[in-house]
């Protein structure tokens, strides 16, 4: 291919569109959530569980 050709490829609308299917992968195809992040959801988290009153808490499974 020459070189003109090949950065009109580069800059086409074709080639800045992601593929439909491609899977979320964090800090490859999707942006990387922060570790501070993850800790405020799962403090959101832990704190929803605990205002429903009626449901027995969940425990890990025996190894």
């Amino acid at each position: 291919y020459d070189r003109k050709f090949l950065l009109e490829c580069k800059s086409s609308p074709v080639a800045r569109t992601l593929p439909c299917c491609l899977p979320q992968i964090p800090g490859v195809t999707s942006r990387a959530q922060s570790s501070l992040v993850k800790l405020e959801e799962l403090k959101e988290q832990n704190e929803s569980e605990e205002a429903m009153p009626g449901e027995q808490p969940r425990h890990a499974a025996p190894l």
